[in-house]
């Protein structure tokens, strides 16, 4: 791993990646189309902070011409570049598809077209297990929990994509799987959880626990939809950044593989427990509304992380108040960022 492309390394997770990787002394390539809110100015911070320490490439993944090209000598590829919300793809199933399961297998195919035998390391989601209605959910110290997973969902759970992001994110998720299995190409998929962390623009469609950092810390209400009790299980980003690059440098064992990528259950919370968080951490009262469920949201979600314990000997290091408080400490440091 010393030659890396990032797609969609100026959004919060790529600029994350970037800066450990330069730091690192690798060589870094990012390419960007910078649709993204916010994205501009992560760009403007890698720039600024790393002048001269790396590439950048304004392209768009559904461009199989950019892709062929900006693959060329690099060994180890991470494919953040996607569309992210579910709600978004409701809106506009063409695009959603276009952009994850089309740029998924553009990525693939100009690696496999390039000669280099590149890694690929890809972001999938938990939304590829769909609403896992045959769960059973009990309700238990005011959040949700299923009954019979304990330590949350493995990746024996079966696959059941729900909602146009869940079968775009799907599509690319098996491609990649295949890849590996009929190419011999050297490919991971973490399917993630909820992720969150310094360079964030989380709004209530996507990047949740920013979006209620960034609402208790500017005095804006929150919209809940539903009644706040659901759970999911919470990475802060410098934990993902290590389990990408442990992943990377142990290709012998994880190649081929499928990870279920999380806080675990020790970093599970509900919607109303991180409300009450961050009310004292800002010692003000935070406004809610609350609205209907909305399709495909998932009562409770947590990963199951051993696999990744197992295989590539990581799990999280940072627990769940203290990345809330990072987050918040950074953002309100940099509140210029997010006017």
């Amino acid at each position: 791993m010393n030659n890396c492309l990032i797609t969609g390394g100026a959004g919060f997770i790529g600029t994350n990646l970037a800066q450990r990787l330069i730091r690192s002394g690798k060589k870094v390539r990012i390419l960007d189309n910078l649709s993204r809110a916010g994205v501009d100015k992560n760009l403007i911070w890698l720039q600024k902070n790393f002048a001269g320490q790396f590439e950048f490439i304004k392209e768009d993944v559904r461009n199989f011409g950019a892709l062929h090209d900006a693959v060329r000598g690099v060994d180890t590829i991470f494919h953040f570049a996607s569309q992210v919300a579910v709600t978004t793809s409701v809106a506009d199933p063409r695009t959603d598809f276009e952009i994850n399961a089309g740029g998924a297998f553009n990525i693939l195919e100009a690696a496999r077209l390039s000669g280099n035998s590149p890694a690929i390391l890809f972001t999938s989601t938990n939304k590829v297990y769909g609403k896992m209605e045959d769960m059973e959910v009990v309700e238990k110290n005011g959040r949700y929990e299923l009954a019979k997973l304990p330590q949350g969902v493995d990746e024996s759970q079966p696959l059941d994509f729900y909602s146009p992001y869940g079968c775009s994110k799907g599509t690319g998720d098996q491609y990649m799987r295949d890849y590996a299995r009929i190419y011999g190409m050297k490919t991971v998929v973490f399917r993630m959880s909820c992720i969150y962390g310094y360079h964030q623009f989380g709004n209530e469609d996507q990047g949740w626990v920013a979006h209620f950092i960034l609402s208790a810390l500017f005095g804006h209400p929150l919209k809940i939809y539903g009644d706040g009790k659901q759970v999911r299980d919470i990475l802060f980003v410098d934990d993902l950044t290590e389990a990408f690059c442990r992943a990377a440098e142990n290709l012998d064992q994880t190649a081929g593989q499928v990870f279920n990528i999380g806080g675990g259950t020790q970093n599970s919370i509900s919607l109303l427990e991180l409300i009450s968080i961050l009310e004292e951490i800002s010692g003000q009262k935070i406004p809610v509304e609350y609205f209907d469920w909305r399709p495909g949201d998932q009562k409770v979600y947590v990963s199951n992380i051993a696999r990744a314990k197992r295989i590539f000997h990581w799990q999280p290091r940072i627990s769940r108040e203290e990345g809330i408080r990072r987050l918040y400490d950074w953002a309100q440091k940099n509140q210029n960022m997010f006017k």
